[in-house]
């Protein structure tokens, strides 16, 4: 079995794989002090939960876009799972080709997001990955990395909205039925909700047009992360929500890298 560990600025996912199956997966906050005992106490308590002895773990692999938490969490896999694990960056096969200016400024998590995509759907690719930042990754049928953008999460642009403008309350995010709303919660979320869906198909009309100007044919946009169910639904671009894709990524290049 092998541990993937997807480290992001608001949570730490977790996954358990048997060869190519998803055995659990768990989601926890990403706490910037907390010692490599602390994390260790908490996998101890998961692996409990869900019956798996520390000693079926055969290799850990980790991204992270937050290098503050790395220290602890690498101690933490030494200390109690005995070995080294494997950290995605520079010198890590992934089978993709990086054409950003520099290569070492993309975010692991969207490296690793476009190794899934690429190994699972081999087509060109748009990938959307709804966390605390939404990043945009355009990819070519062939495996180079092309770039893409990045914006404000949508929490960060609802909870902007509620900390700025004093008379405006913090609002769940869901979708109201109507964008014409009879009263302040609804209208902010029509707003929130609906504002960022025309955002990300916009966003993604223009990446289509420069991949078809480049040659790219059939271009599949996926999403993945948190809140994708909620923006790819009403998407009219979106065609696949892959839960699950920055842990499959992992558990590739981990295959590509064992020695």
């Amino acid at each position: 079995m092998i541990l993937v560990l997807d480290v992001g600025n608001t949570n730490i996912v977790i996954g358990v794989y048997d060869k190519k199956e998803l055995v659990t997966e768990w989601r926890i906050s990403t706490q910037m002090i907390r010692s490599a005992d602390e994390y260790g106490i908490q996998f101890l308590n998961l692996f409990t939960i869900a019956r798996i002895e520390i000693s079926q773990i055969d290799g850990v692999i980790i991204s992270s876009v937050v290098p503050t938490v790395m220290y602890s969490l690498e101690h933490m896999v030494r200390k109690y799972f005995k070995m080294d694990p494997l950290v995605v960056g520079p010198g890590v096969k992934t089978g993709i080709n990086v054409k950003y200016d520099n290569p070492r400024e993309v975010g692991a998590d969207r490296i690793v997001n476009a190794v899934a995509a690429h190994e699972i759907y081999k087509k060109s690719l748009i990938i959307i990955d709804f966390g605390t930042a939404t990043t945009f990754c355009a990819v070519r049928k062939n495996g180079d990395y092309l770039g893409g953008a990045i914006c404000p999460g949508i929490k960060i642009s609802s909870d902007a909205l509620f900390q700025k403008a004093a008379k405006l309350p913090r609002v769940e995010l869901l979708k109201p039925s109507e964008v014409i709303c009879k009263n302040t919660v609804t209208s902010m979320q029509a707003g929130i909700v609906y504002g960022y869906i025309g955002q990300v198909d916009y966003i993604v009309d223009k990446m289509k047009n420069e991949m078809l100007a480049l040659g790219e044919e059939d271009i599949l946009v996926v999403s993945t992360g948190g809140l994708a169910k909620l923006i790819s639904e009403e998407s009219k671009n979106v065609e696949l929500v892959n839960p699950f894709l920055t842990l499959e990524g992992l558990r590739i290049i981990y295959e590509k890298n064992k020695k």
